[in-house]
């Protein structure tokens, strides 16, 4: 026997991705102007430098050679 699927291209975009994606998003795109758009796009990518720069400085930390031996004071 054969199975037939009626797959309705209506069904199928309903049944795909989440609310959030299906319905916030187009709705919140639409609502911004092309300026915010571009400062919340601005604003990950300035998050993301901190974090680089977090990572960079903890690496640096880490890659420092410590002093071998210590100062013993003589009298």
């Amino acid at each position: 026997m054969e199975e037939t699927t009626s797959a309705r291209p209506e069904a199928q975009s309903r049944q795909a991705g989440c609310l959030l994606c299906n319905l916030a998003i187009p709705l919140f795109e639409n609502m911004w102007s092309d300026a915010t758009r571009g400062h919340f796009r601005n604003s990950r990518i300035e998050f993301l430098k901190g974090i680089r720069s977090i990572i960079d400085d903890r690496i640096a930390h880490l890659s420092r050679e410590e002093a071998k031996g210590r100062r013993v004071v003589v009298e």
